[in-house]
């Protein structure tokens, strides 16, 4: 049996999905960078620590969507390096 699942009186399923907002970074710390795999091909975007240079894993990118979605959601304008 299918329950009617709603949420503030709309069903679930014909809600539209609400726009994520701007996150923040430190743009005095932190590097926006994709880290490369040279083997698999791989590419995960994220952030490099300037000071330390560890790198944080922020979501993967499959396809040029994927990585408008991440320029989208940090606001980043500017050309991101590519670390191997």
């Amino acid at each position: 049996m299918i329950k009617n699942i709603t949420q503030g009186g709309i069903p679930m399923l014909f809600r539209q999905k609400k726009k994520a907002a701007v996150s923040a970074y430190d743009r005095e710390e932190l590097t926006p960078v994709i880290r490369c795999s040279i083997c698999t091909g791989e590419q995960v975007a994220g952030f490099q620590h300037k000071s330390t240079g560890q790198f944080e894993e922020v979501m993967l990118i499959r396809d040029a969507q994927d990585l408008e979605s991440f320029r989208a959601h940090y606001g980043i304008t500017e050309e991101i390096k590519h670390i191997y």
